[in-house]
C-alpha cells in the first residue's frame, strides 16, 4: 500500500506490506478487515456464545467462538455486533502511524464510508510512579526509583493488570472505610470500599489529556483532596447527606423538597421579590448564582469532551463543581438556616447542584457511594 505522505524511517517503510508475499496477512492487514468488519462491511461474522449473565438483571455478555454453537448451551437471542456508522479506535499514540494506514486502507476499499469513519482515539502511555511500583512489589534497579514514571515493557516483563490496581486500591479504601465507619456491616464496607476504588482510578485516568503521560500513584488517586475520584465522590456524599435529613430518598430524585419550594413561590411575587434581592445581593449572592451557573454547565461540558474526544474536560468540570459545592457547604447553614426564604433558596440550589454532581460522576463510571 504506498503511503507518499510518509517518507519512512528506520522504524517504519514509507509503504505499508498488508499481504506479505508468502500470503501471510500482516497485522496492519488483519486490522483493515476488523475495521471493515466494525462498519458491517466485510460480509463476514464471528460466531458468538453467551459468556456470563447477570443475576441481578439477567443481561447477558457474550464471547467469539470458533464453533457455530456451543454443544450443551440453549440458543439464546443475542444482539448484533458490528455494522457502526463511525468506529473509535482506543489505542496509544505510538500507533498512530498503522491507524493511518487503517483509516487510508479503508476508505480505499469502501470510499462511501471515507476516512471520517475511523477515528483513531489515541492517547499517551500510562505508567506508574516507583512508589506504585513499590507497593505492587515490583522490584526496580535505583536508577528507576529516581526515574518520575516506570513505563510498562512486555519484553522486560513488566505490566500490571486492571484488576491489580483495582484490588491493591480496594484494600487501601477499605482499611480507611473501617476506620471512619467500624460500626458498619462488613459487606457495605465492602461496597463503599469497591465504589471508592473505581472512582479514584477512572477519575485518575480520565482527568489527564490524552497527549499527558500518567503516572498512576495510589496514594494520590485514593486522596480525599485535591483533584482526585473520592473528593468528588465526598462532595455528592456530603450533598445527599443533607436531604437525607430533610427526608428526601437520594436514589430517587428530590420529590420531597418540592413542596417546600412551593410554599414559598406560591405567596406573592411581589412580596417575596425583595428577600431574594436581598438575599442574592453581595459577595455571598454572587457565590450563589455563581454555583448555580456552574451546575447548569453540565451539558456544555459533555459536548465539549464529545466534540473534543477529551474525557478530562468533564472530568475537570466535575471538580469544579464539587469544589464549588464544597464552598458553598462550608459557607451556608443551609438546614438550619431560620430565614424562610432563603432555606428554600439553599435547599433548591444544593439539590439541583447534587443532582448535576452525580449525573457528571456517573458519564465518568463513577458511582455516588451511600457514604464515605
Amino acid at each position: 500500500m504506498p503511503f507518499e505522505s510518509h517518507t519512512g524511517t528506520d522504524e517504519h517503510e514509507s509503504d505499508k506490506i498488508i499481504v506479505r508475499s508468502n500470503g501471510t496477512v500482516t497485522y496492519t492487514g488483519k486490522d483493515i478487515a476488523y475495521q471493515l468488519w466494525k462498519l458491517g462491511q466485510l460480509g463476514l461474522d464471528f460466531n458468538y456464545k453467551p459468556f456470563r449473565t447477570y443475576a441481578e438483571n439477567s443481561h447477558a455478555t457474550w464471547v467469539t467462538t470458533t464453533e457455530p454453537q456451543a454443544a450443551g448451551l440453549p440458543e439464546v437471542p443475542r444482539p448484533n455486533f458490528g455494522g457502526g456508522a463511525i468506529v473509535y479506535n482506543v489505542i496509544d499514540s505510538r500507533q498512530s502511524y498503522p491507524q493511518e494506514i487503517v483509516k487510508r486502507g479503508v476508505a480505499a476499499i469502501v470510499p462511501e464510508f471515507g476516512e471520517n469513519a475511523s477515528v483513531h482515539l489515541s492517547y499517551e502511555m500510562v505508567a506508574l510512579s516507583p512508589t506504585a511500583c513499590e507497593e505492587l512489589g515490583i522490584e526496580l534497579s535505583e536508577e528507576d526509583q529516581k526515574r518520575p514514571y516506570i513505563e510498562m515493557s512486555g519484553r522486560k516483563g513488566l505490566g500490571v493488570k486492571a484488576d491489580d490496581l483495582i484490588d491493591r486500591l480496594e484494600a487501601d479504601a477499605l482499611a480507611e472505610v473501617k476506620t471512619r465507619h467500624p460500626d458498619l456491616a462488613e459487606d457495605e464496607q465492602l461496597e463503599t470500599a469497591h465504589a471508592i476504588a473505581v472512582g479514584a482510578l477512572r477519575y485518575f485516568l480520565l482527568k489527564f489529556t490524552r497527549n499527558s503521560i500518567i503516572a498512576f500513584d495510589f496514594k494520590e488517586a485514593l486522596s480525599f483532596e485535591g483533584e482526585t475520584g473520592p473528593y468528588c465522590q465526598y462532595a455528592a456524599v456530603r450533598a445527599n447527606s443533607i436531604f437525607r435529613k430533610l427526608g428526601v430518598s437520594t436514589g430517587s430524585g428530590s420529590d420531597g423538597v418540592v413542596p417546600d419550594a412551593r410554599s414559598i413561590s406560591a405567596q406573592s411575587i411581589e412580596q417575596r421579590e425583595p428577600e431574594v434581592a436581598a438575599i442574592l445581593a453581595g459577595e455571598a449572592g454572587d457565590e450563589i448564582w455563581s454555583l448555580l451557573m456552574l451546575a447548569g454547565r453540565l451539558e456544555e461540558a459533555n459536548a465539549q469532551a464529545a466534540a473534543s474526544a477529551e474525557p478530562a474536560f468533564l472530568a475537570k468540570y466535575t471538580f469544579n463543581l464539587a469544589r464549588a459545592f464544597n464552598l458553598f457547604y462550608h459557607r451556608h447553614r443551609i438546614i438550619g438556616e431560620e430565614h424562610e426564604v432563603k432555606r428554600a433558596l439553599l435547599i433548591a440550589v444544593a439539590d439541583y447542584t447534587r443532582r448535576q454532581l452525580t449525573t457528571a460522576l456517573a458519564t465518568l463510571g463513577i458511582e455516588v457511594p451511600e457514604r464515605m
